[in-house]
């Protein structure tokens, strides 16, 4: 019988405004386990875990390493200490602010099923709905990725060089992205739909861990075109966190004016739609059945 660890890590969820408990209680149903790094903090994260009761939940407490600041390498460690502990036949990696839509489990559930006995299916791919501003709108430029490994077979070595991704190490070859299936169900991702306060938390706390500063969040800004209007439901799970937590009244600026990143992203938006190509970056190689 198929089992299914699913993991995460955490600090500080309660002060950066994270849906995390939402996020945990979307994906439990489809896990066996689910194994969470909790990191030390100024908060009431690891209470609010705890006051959870759930059976499945595995809570590790961690030290993060302050002198690990090089490209968020500190959240690859802390994801990994958490993925370790795994013990499923698949291990599904779901961040503090990504949530599942409770009619997309089965799907999701059927997939790892369809998949678990073919070894050429490392990984399992998620499309991705990147709210922004508010949840009415949706980022599609290049610069945000559109599917994203998010479920790793437990039995291959890997390992994670920052909190997003997963490197398959072949013997003791130089590492690549995972052989991956497509999962058929997206992630709603909400770290860029919450509060100006949470946001200039976020952005002020983060930034030692990239070594560069982040400047103060002013406010939600971006290229209106790589926007569009958001036509499908929420997570029902995440209902009540977005009418006390997430922005709602943002309207994207039709008079912002573009920088350099967003020209050339304007231009690999123009060729994707006249070569019929995607030019986001991938983290996997999709393999053909």
């Amino acid at each position: 019988m198929m089992k299914v660890s699913g993991f995460t890590f955490l600090r500080n969820g309660s002060l950066l405004g994270y849906p995390f408990i939402e996020s945990i209680r979307s994906v439990l149903p489809i896990c066996d386990e689910f194994v969470v790094a909790v990191g030390a903090g100024e908060d009431d994260t690891l209470e609010r875990l705890r006051a959870m009761n759930e059976p499945k939940l595995i809570i590790l407490e961690t030290q993060w390493n302050e002198k690990m600041q090089d490209r968020g390498y500190v959240y690859a460690q802390q994801k990994m200490i958490a993925q370790f502990n795994c013990t499923g036949d698949w291990a599904f990696y779901l961040e503090g602010d990504e949530v599942l839509h409770e009619r997309d489990l089965p799907t999701i559930r059927a997939s790892m099923e369809q998949h678990l006995d073919d070894p050429r299916v490392e990984a399992l791919v998620f499309d991705y709905h990147h709210f922004f501003g508010s949840p009415q709108w949706v980022a599609t430029g290049p610069a945000w990725y559109r599917r994203a490994p998010r479920i790793i077979r437990n039995s291959i070595r890997n390992y994670s060089p920052d909190g997003l991704f997963f490197v398959v190490m072949d013997k003791n070859k130089r590492g690549r992205y995972p052989r991956a299936a497509l999962a058929n169900a997206p992630i709603y991702h909400y770290g860029h739909v919450r509060s100006i306060a949470a946001m200039r938390e976020k952005n002020q706390q983060v930034g030692k861990y990239w070594k560069h500063d982040h400047p103060l969040f002013a406010g939600y800004t971006i290229d209106p075109q790589v926007l569009v209007a958001f036509k499908g439901s929420h997570p029902p799970i995440v209902s009540e966190w977005l009418a006390y937590e997430a922005e709602a009244h943002y309207v994207p600026n039709p008079n912002h004016q573009p920088d350099r990143r967003e020209l050339r992203h304007r231009r690999q938006r123009w060729l994707e739609g006249i070569l019929g190509i995607d030019l986001t970056k991938k983290h996997y190689v999709l393999i053909n059945h």
